[in-house]
């Protein structure tokens, strides 16, 4: 996500704008540490390669083999209603993993509700008496439990779900919920985030799920550590379009027609970075890097106007290639969005970036492009272990920003580095050390710029060289899994050939700044209580 923030003092007016994208365990984690397209005609039917010209291995969701007789193990009980997360606690759920999401939606117009259905292919990791959703608002209807009507029952956020008969440990099990989507539904944070959840467009939406909204928009298991492959099966009216992660499999005219349209996600996604968009699009197709498919998602009446800076993709794909090694789906896009979002979103394989951010300044532009983008090898494809970790989502996604503008016309990295330095006390004091967010301040400019300036200490502790090993060793390493903070420092160290523990913990943990390496002269601003 592109965040926005004031401007640090010493940056030239007019170089920033409003975007998106605990010292209590200091001591414990130091020991713990040792081309453009229209699409038309009735039915279109797409089975390409995907990226690399090796065909998707099978996705996940055989049913598994259930058991031959009774039970001999733990009785049936409760799954938990959270994985535990200190700062989100209820976010995703125990007892079970999530092997595929298919969500169902009867779009019908702008703000209205209308017929959804999401089904949940799981696999019972305890057994299980009753498990739970996370699913807030929209009308419940039905919910069966390998089709047999089950108990829901809501608790908050929580849809807790009482199947007919209990679920043995390690079987497959398939939950159907039927509802009434509402998409006028949002909620407010006081960072950078502002309103999440559905956004209106003039024709129809967008999504901004992160960080926790996805439970608006369908029941799931919603913590950005937790993963699963999805399919979309979108109905749209004559004339719309319907825009979601991944591949479009089938786009098909019903008799009545209405459209439907059907996506793969391909990869496993968080549910954070799912996206659906459904409005008047153009598909605008290009290739990136080796063939990368790209394809663009664009109002039609703005392909013209954004044209400049979304044909720049192919060059941010190829320099961040240079840096991290390769992209790390099958294809990308930027999904423009027709919204006064004041905010831009990595959204897995479709980065949402709105109109404002394209028609602007193209230092402006570029930064909010080539942060999503970064995204996706730090915060998609190494997704965080833990919501504290979110420091190295965004300050990764802040540090390649800067590092790129610098070379493209913007302000030079040392500046800004400098700037945030001077600021990084205040922002200990408001908002936590970057490791050390509470749920409130996640996305405060400290996960950004501050954190961002944790990456910088990093490259001048070690130099640009040995960094350079660190970043690609983290993104290959931990490619397509979570990882966190203590696996960061480690890693960094192994790579570096030696201890980083005690260099990394007062900057992530510490109460005050430390010095920076290389810049003697640099000093931090009082704080202002």
């Amino acid at each position: 996500m592109k965040a926005s923030f004031p401007c640090p003092p010493r940056e030239p007016a007019g170089t920033e704008r409003p975007r998106r994208g605990l010292r209590t365990r200091r001591t414990a984690l130091a020991v713990a540490l040792t081309g453009a397209v229209v699409i038309t005609g009735a039915a279109v039917l797409i089975s390409t390669l995907p990226y690399g010209g090796h065909r998707s291995p099978a996705h996940p969701g055989s049913p598994a083999p259930g058991p031959s007789g009774a039970s001999s193990g733990p009785a049936p009980s409760p799954g938990a209603p959270g994985i535990g997360d200190p700062l989100l606690p209820l976010d995703g759920n125990g007892g079970y993993t999530v092997r595929r999401y298919t969500i169902a939606f009867d779009w019908r117009a702008p703000r209205t509700p209308f017929d959804a259905r999401t089904t949940i292919s799981a696999t019972a990791t305890q057994a299980l008496s009753r498990f739970n959703l996370d699913f807030a608002g929209n009308t419940l209807h039905t919910v069966t439990v390998n089709g047999a009507r089950a108990t829901a029952v809501r608790d908050g956020d929580e849809l807790v779900v009482t199947p007919a008969k209990p679920i043995p440990d390690g079987s497959a099990f398939t939950v159907q919920v039927a509802y009434t989507a509402d998409p006028t539904q949002q909620r407010h944070r006081s960072d950078a985030i502002q309103a999440y959840g559905w956004v209106p467009t003039p024709d129809g939406t967008v999504l901004c799920p992160q960080p926790n909204g996805a439970k608006m928009i369908f029941p799931a298991n919603d913590h950005p550590s937790l993963r699963a492959p999805v399919t979309f099966r979108i109905t749209t009216p004559p004339g719309l379009s319907a825009v979601a992660n991944g591949r479009l499999v089938e786009r098909v005219r019903r008799p009545d027609g209405r459209l439907r349209w059907t996506y793969d996600s391909e990869h496993p996604v968080a549910a954070q970075l799912i996206q659906v968009a459904i409005g008047r699009f153009t598909f605008v197709d290009s290739t990136g890097p080796r063939g990368l498919p790209v394809r663009d998602a664009v109002p039609g009446g703005l392909v013209t106007d954004t044209e400049a800076y979304r044909s720049l993709t192919s060059e941010h794909l190829a320099w961040l290639e240079r840096r991290l090694g390769p992209y790390p789906f099958r294809r990308y896009g930027v999904l423009v969005g027709d919204t006064d979002l004041p905010v831009a979103l990595e959204t897995q394989s479709l980065s949402v970036v709105p109109r404002a951010d394209l028609l602007g300044d193209q230092v402006d532009a570029e930064r909010d492009l080539v942060h999503e983008l970064t995204h996706h090898w730090t915060g998609n494809s190494v997704a965080i272990r833990q919501w504290s970790d979110l420091w190295l989502s965004e300050g990764h996604a802040r540090f390649y920003e800067r590092l790129y503008s610098d070379a493209h016309g913007g302000l030079s990295i040392e500046d800004a580095m400098r700037a945030a330095y001077e600021q990084h006390d205040q922002w200990r004091h408001d908002d936590g050390a970057p490791a050390e967010p509470t749920e409130p301040t996640l996305f405060k400019q400290m996960r950004y710029d501050g954190s961002a300036l944790v990456l910088y200490a990093l490259r001048e502790k070690v130099g640009e060289e040995t960094f350079d090993r660190i970043e690609r060793s983290w993104v290959t390493t931990y490619r397509g899994r979570a990882a966190g903070t203590r696996d960061f420092v480690a890693l960094a160290s192994e790579v570096a050939g030696e201890d980083l523990t005690p260099f990394l913990t007062p900057w992530l943990y510490g109460a005050q700044t430390p010095p920076m390496p290389g810049h003697p002269d640099w000093q931090v601003d009082p704080v202002q209580d």
